[in-house]
């Protein structure tokens, strides 16, 4: 390896690559990276990575890459990805990365915007993409993969093979042995370390500007807060363009020095997951309902004495387990009933889900019903939510051991400031926040006050303790015809914790009633079918069975007479509801691609069906276009039928 760097300017460690290069000197032969490749984890220590990055940065510069370059990248978590990360850090450069599930035409707005010159692509499919919009881009040079499959018979002179441009980093830094260190050194804790696009569900998305600074000190407040180590293992499988996984798989990595573990593709994610048993584990909330439906599918088909088990085990857990995780007195019947459900039940149902040395579990993104999370509790999954925008590194709150409330997203982080503006909106300032939106010094202005406060566009309050509780975006929540509040992703999530439903949007702004579109969970309400004998030939047909409908209107009565007991939404009960003909899905625009709801586009698109909804119709016929994956285009039609729920009286609370 060449002449090691050494980096003792003022900054200390207060950049990606330095910390890097530090790990590799203090524990080089640690592992820092596995990948499953071909049914085999591969692992790189600390001294693998950093001369792999040393060697890829090098051959960007060989290639023409220099300082202030954007550098998009494309793909799966793949090992070699997160290392152009660093590649490119190392010569002062910015990775973009993108949503790998995007088709060619979404990737060209960022592509274009971030001025991309040079794209790494993981493999034969994102260099097709690359391909297909090279002449619309302008500036795009280079693109470099990672998989060489399927590329034998590609001639053109911008492909790079990764490998390939490794082994010119490796010429070119033999020949120009102290030029990485200089770049290196060059670096400042203020230079922008990663630009990361926003979803755009309002309008066009905007590259969110991160210095290594805000990112490390977010980092440095999760490590610290959760006693984050060394000795620790992540799996990375949620988008590398998504500020969740950048925080956890990258940032905290490389701050504590744990381990980043690469599932070989989507489809093994919970084989691997059960392989690997990583220490801390990060998921959406759809990630858990989803592992919640299938343990209660799996116990639908279970013998009747597992059946009994397992209910009566989790009203144990239920009653004392959460008690028991954050070290709470509990008697000695619980303490030994919930030793022997720990025995037979929780144990090996962690097991089964690979969740057996999870320390710490979390998740954000969109609040999760507060059942779902008392679930994971109970059985001993230490579980907690954290709240933050991308604009914040997803760094604004977090639950610290013991202090834990279903309800809330947590206390500030370390270093954060939170005050509530007198609309009801979240404002946040600290080391987090961004520098800058991309090319948009007007969007940058408008998002952060005269004080220097963060505006979250959540509105949300604190409590008695300090705790956030986040009721909705702030230019969702809104009012019906008698005044009352709307919040309509509060409702909303309280609906998706039951397993027999995936998504959920309601309507009611400047309405006299709250009325809903559901989608169903295809596999478990597919399975309730099945088990009832029930025969359907698809999504479409499923959803309209009388019986599904029967089912999803308990659900919805079942909230509504929740709904009575809190007095701030108690008006927001659904009167009416349907449930869709199609799932809703980001290739037909109607989601984003981290899946939150596009509510302006898709209240346009189905604008029929909210107005026989209100009109008091029974059912009303609608034809649609859909987007297939292959980029072809069809149309499914139904007559769906309106459902009406019952709903309870509002009781008054005396003064």
């Amino acid at each position: 390896m060449p002449a090691e760097a050494k980096f003792d300017s003022v900054d200390g460690l207060h950049t990606f690559p330095r910390l890097l290069f530090n790990h590799a000197k203090v524990r080089a032969d640690a592992p820092a990276m596995r990948e499953k490749y071909l049914g085999i984890w591969q692992t790189w220590s600390w001294a693998d990575v950093a001369e792999r990055v040393r060697a890829l940065a090098c051959g960007l510069s060989a290639l023409g890459f220099k300082r202030g370059d954007n550098l998009a990248i494309i793909g799966d978590n793949r090992p070699h990805l997160y290392m152009m990360m660093s590649a490119a850090q190392c010569l002062g450069g910015v990775p973009v990365p993108l949503y790998q599930d995007a088709v060619a035409n979404e990737m060209l707005f960022v592509l274009q915007d971030a001025g991309i010159r040079f794209a790494v692509v993981e493999d034969q499919e994102q260099v097709d993409k690359m391909l297909e919009i090279m002449g619309e881009v302008g500036t795009l040079e280079q693109i470099i993969y990672d998989d060489p499959r399927g590329m034998r018979h590609y001639n053109q002179p911008c492909l790079h093979d990764i490998h390939e441009l490794m082994e010119m980093g490796r010429i070119h830094d033999r020949n120009h042995p102290d030029f990485l260190n200089e770049e290196v050194i060059k670096g400042h804790f203020d230079d922008i370390s990663v630009m990361l696009y926003t979803s755009g569900t309002t309008g066009k998305p905007k590259g969110v500007c991160q210095t290594h600074s805000a990112f490390i000190a977010a980092a440095q407040g999760g490590v610290e807060v959760d006693h984050l180590g060394a000795d620790g293992d992540i799996l990375s499988y949620l988008p590398m363009a998504w500020v969740g996984d950048h925080l956890f798989s990258y940032a905290q990595a490389l701050v504590a020095g744990f381990t980043i573990n690469c599932p070989e593709s989507g489809e093994t994610v919970m084989t691997d997951l059960r392989e690997i048993g990583p220490t801390c584990y990060f998921a959406p909330p759809r990630v858990f309902e989803s592992l919640l439906t299938s343990v209660m599918i799996r116990m639908e088909d279970a013998g009747k004495i597992k059946q009994k088990l397992f209910h009566h085990f989790m009203a144990v857990a239920k009653r004392c387990g959460s008690d028991i995780l954050d070290g709470k007195a509990v008697g000695f019947g619980d303490r030994f009933q919930y030793w022997l459900g720990n025995l037979l039940v929780y144990g090996p149902l962690r097991n089964v889900l690979g969740m057996s040395r999870i320390r710490v579990a979390y998740t954000a993104g969109a609040a999760i019903g507060p059942e779902l999370f008392r679930f994971y509790r109970s059985m001993g999954v230490n579980l907690k939510q954290f709240y933050g925008q991308t604009e914040t590194c997803a760094y604004v709150c977090l639950q610290p051991d013991g202090q834990i409330k279903f309800d809330s997203v947590g206390q500030p982080a370390p270093g954060v400031e939170i005050r509530i503006a007198d609309n009801g909106e979240v404002l946040v300032k600290g080391p987090m926040l961004l520098k800058e939106y991309y090319k948009r010094p007007d969007a940058t202005a408008e998002s952060i006050n005269a004080d220097g406060y963060f505006m979250t566009g959540d509105a949300g309050f604190l409590d008695e303790d300090g705790h956030l509780k986040i009721i909705d975006r702030a230019k969702d929540v809104g009012k019906l015809k008698n005044g009352a509040m709307f919040a309509p992703n509060y409702i909303e999530n309280k609906l998706k914790f039951f397993q027999h439903i995936k998504e959920v949007v309601c309507f009611g702004h400047d309405r006299e009633m709250v009325c809903a579109f559901v989608n169903i969970d295809v596999g478990a309400v597919g399975n309730w079918a099945e088990r009832r004998g029930i025969s359907y030939s698809g999504y479409a047909d499923l959803a309209g069975k009388p019986e599904v409908l029967e089912l999803i209107r308990e659900c919805v009565e079942q909230i509504n007479a929740d709904l009575v007991h809190d007095t701030m939404v108690a008006d927001s009960q659904i009167h009416r509801f349907l449930v869709l003909h199609k799932e809703l899905d980001p290739d037909d625009d109607e989601l984003t691609r981290t899946r939150k709801v596009r509510r302006n586009f898709v209240a346009e698109k189905y604008k029929v069906l909210i107005d026989a909804l209100y009109e008091g119709k029974a059912n009303q016929f609608i034809e649609t276009e859909v987007k297939f994956e292959d980029g072809r285009r069809g149309k499914v039609s139904a007559d769906l039928k309106i459902v009406d729920a019952k709903h309870f009286p509002i009781v008054k609370k005396a003064a």
